[in-house]
């Protein structure tokens, strides 16, 4: 996928854990969790801001895109 996730460096960086994102952002720690690992298909915007806002950090900070190597 072209789209990379970049949620875990950005958790680690304001040194927040899986958990503590969880319950500030409103979302289940399953849901939380596949998007982390970069398994998710989508995210909405709401949830992006949410986490934006838990992380003070930029959607750009959290979502990167790579195009494809062929």
């Amino acid at each position: 996928m072209s789209i990379v996730i970049n949620l875990d460096v950005m958790m680690a960086k304001r040194k927040i854990s899986l958990n503590e994102l969880s319950a500030k952002v409103d979302i289940t720690l399953s849901n939380l969790s596949i998007l982390k690992t970069g398994k998710a298909k989508a995210i909405r915007f709401t949830t992006l801001e949410a986490i934006c806002k838990a992380l003070d950090c930029q959607p750009g900070d959290i979502l990167e895109y790579q195009p494809d190597s062929h």
